[in-house]
């Protein structure tokens, strides 16, 4: 990988949905030298500029990838310590059963469940967080109404080239986009938008304020895609490790077709592996970016991941790495 300490750090901070400004400090400041301009916008969005040469033909791209990581917000605390938690993004409560989740404030806890797992058919409303509190007041020592719990996940290296970490959903996005920027020595005709959006597990949020400030001719999505090739409740085609996904559509967009012959000449040209990507639940912000203005052309550059919205999603570093070639590409391609 071009810098797999960078792909580590990203996914080990703290940044659930609506409070990304850990993951926001953490980027501006490694991507500061090499923007044109950057600025964070009202809900926290940081739109980092990098210049093109310009002419007849130069496009305004917009690639969004999302700082925000799904998590679990406190909304009771009962008599006996336990914390009451609603979602904040999707998650399974399966996948969160007994596992451990950190507190902003470094705090942390373990997650059960007042029936059994199965019972509660994942109904999240049914989980608690146990901080080792033994009453409403000792809990309200460490813990207030509203605070947020994100996963316990560290990173670790697996076989055969893959890794496993919490927040894989969407660091490997923000990983991404720092390295193209790097990449970009300001000689592509197009200006080049790399946004790192808020909230987008809370619906696109984020992406939708900067599609209108931005105004693009060209939305990406830069994010992760649920794998198919392993056995889960999901049916589809996406491979780990069969390279860079290139949306075709999923239940909140239809990708342009301009747009996606683009990536797979780029992916021919460049010798990029790749595989087309079809879902049939989830999204991406490229809805939000199709949407703005008067219309945008979008697309998505997606790595297969398996067991996503999880603390341990796992992805292989050569679809990652292929991402950013198609980033890089693609920024550098002219259209008409």
């Amino acid at each position: 990988m071009r810098n797999e300490q960078l792909l580590k750090e990203l996914t080990q901070l703290w940044g659930v949905a609506g409070y990304e400004s850990e993951v926001r400090a953490y980027i501006e400041e490694r991507v500061k030298p090499y923007a044109d301009e950057i600025v964070t916008d009202a809900i926290g969005n940081l739109i980092v500029l990098k210049k093109g040469q310009g002419g007849e033909h130069s496009k305004k791209i917009m690639y969004a990838a999302h700082m925000d990581e799904i998590g679990f917000m406190v909304k009771q605390i009962e008599p006996e310590g336990r914390l009451r938690v609603c979602n904040m993004g999707w998650n399974w409560a399966a996948a969160a059963y007994n596992g451990r989740v950190r507190f902003r404030n470094g705090m942390y806890g373990v997650v059960g469940c007042v029936e059994t797992i199965e019972d509660a058919h994942n109904n999240v409303g049914k989980l608690f967080v146990d901080i080792g509190a033994t009453s409403a007041e000792d809990a309200a020592k460490y813990v207030k109404i509203g605070d947020c719990c994100g996963y316990e996940g560290p990173y670790h290296e697996l076989q055969n080239g893959l890794v496993c970490a919490k927040t894989l959903d969407n660091r490997i996005g923000c990983y991404q986009l720092i390295e193209a920027l790097k990449a970009n020595d300001g000689s592509y005709p197009n200006d080049i938008y790399y946004v790192f959006c808020v909230q987008e597990e809370l619906g696109c949020r984020g992406s939708q304020a900067a599609a209108a400030r931005i105004l693009p001719d060209i939305g990406i999505a830069v994010d992760i895609t649920p794998a198919h090739d392993y056995p889960n409740d999901l049916e589809g085609s996406n491979r780990v490790g069969g390279g860079i996904a290139i949306k075709i559509c999923d239940p909140s967009v239809v990708c342009d077709e301009g747009v996606v012959a683009a990536m797979e000449a780029c992916c021919a040209e460049g010798g990029i592996p790749y595989q087309r990507e079809v879902i049939d639940r989830g999204g991406t912000d490229a809805s939000s970016m199709n949407m703005s203005g008067w219309g945008a052309k979008a697309g998505g550059v997606c790595v297969s991941t398996r067991f996503p919205h999880s603390q341990s999603a796992v992805a292989s570093k050569d679809d990652i790495e292929a991402g950013i070639d198609l980033l890089i590409a693609f920024a550098k391609r002219e259209f008409n």
